[in-house]
């Protein structure tokens, strides 16, 4: 009887207390919180319109294209960094040498004189491993004869030139690390953008995209290869003529490549991004122009906008982050965003920033 009343009996009810009331407490909150959308979490996230995906969108792209520039920049100081610290070691490696070649004739000399009778100070100095050591105590090599002494400052002088390259070297080093840390700084960002502005238009149906990506903004209305014959684009166009030849053949490169896909950091000659379009329009010309947004304005003469000719370089946004090329009638033919491709279009789209003619 007693052993059906244990059975029976309910167990004992603990409080909570320590870990146990603490994560009963979390998951309450928890679903409290869920229950009632407090915090957010429950809700997903707020459907955007077509125009506002497009809004967000161009400002991505805007955005992106300031990081493209700067990575361009970044990526152009590293590789200088990379060439000076190639030309140091080269440098330094070549003194090395010649110091290896010096040394070993101070070392046949020294092995002849001590089988005369002894090394003189002044060859034990020369044939030292230790530079410091070597220069702390070349006055020593006074004690030896002219000849000795000449040959002794001679290899006193390529440690110090060497020493004094390899220093370079290690302040080259520290620069390189700090561009290419600059570098992927930049590519994060970039690479961030565009991809947040894809998952936006992967939203949309395929006509809202195609309307989203093809008009105002940066994008702007197609214009087909066979729209404007690039052997006559100034004449067709109603415009006043190139003002030099070069100038020409610029614009008919950027007609030619009507079209191509943008691609970031791409110089052609089958995609571009916008200031590589103009440096690959102009190499085509003979023309050698920086990589840049922010050094090709700086690359001719600045002319005003009532003073544009077919050619000149007109640039956008306060930051200079995007270009194209003067075409004619208020137009310019320059490389949108990835969403875009190569295309005519009008130059009051954007924020018109200023414009150089370089050529």
């Amino acid at each position: 009887m007693t052993v059906q009343v244990a059975a029976h009996r309910k167990p004992s009810q603990r409080p909570f207390s320590g870990h146990t009331a603490r994560t009963a407490v979390t998951l309450a909150l928890a679903g409290a919180a869920t229950a009632t959308g407090f915090d957010g979490t429950g809700h997903a996230e707020p459907q955007l319109t077509p125009q506002q995906v497009k809004a967000k969108v161009d400002t991505l792209y805007r955005e992106a294209e300031a990081a493209t520039e700067k990575y361009h920049e970044a990526k152009e100081k590293a590789d200088t960094s990379q060439r000076r610290l190639n030309s140091l070691q080269e440098q330094a490696a070549r003194k090395q040498t010649k110091l290896n070649s010096a040394r070993e004739a101070l070392g046949g000399a020294a092995a002849a004189q001590y089988r005369d009778g002894g090394i003189d100070p002044a060859w034990q100095l020369a044939l030292s491993s230790d530079p410091d050591r070597y220069l702390d105590g070349a006055a020593l090599a006074e004690r030896a004869g002219d000849r000795q002494a000449a040959a002794v400052s001679q290899v006193r002088r390529q440690l110090r030139e060497i020493e004094r390259l390899r220093g370079a070297a290690r302040i080259e080093l520290t620069s390189l690390r700090s561009r290419q840390a600059e570098l992927n700084r930049h590519k994060k960002t970039l690479t961030g953008k565009l991809a947040e502005a894809r998952r936006l238009l992967a939203r949309l149906t395929p006509r809202q995209r195609a309307e989203a990506t093809g008009a105002g903004g940066t994008s702007g209305p197609r214009v087909s290869r066979s729209a404007v014959d690039p052997r006559e684009p100034l004449e067709r166009a109603g415009s006043a003529p190139a003002p030099t030849t070069r100038a020409a053949a610029a614009v008919a490169y950027a007609y030619g490549k009507l079209g191509s896909p943008y691609v970031w950091g791409a110089t052609g000659p089958n995609a571009f991004d916008c200031s590589g379009l103009v440096q690959a329009a102009y190499r085509s010309a003979g023309i050698s122009l920086p990589r840049t947004t922010y050094a090709q304005i700086n690359a001719g003469h600045r002319v005003s906008r009532s003073e544009l000719r077919p050619g000149d370089l007109v640039f956008f946004y306060s930051g200079i982050s995007h270009v194209g090329i003067y075409v004619g009638n208020g137009r310019m033919i320059h490389a949108p965003n990835p969403s875009a491709p190569v295309r005519v279009a009008p130059i009051d789209q954007m924020p018109f920033a200023g414009a150089t003619r370089v050529a």
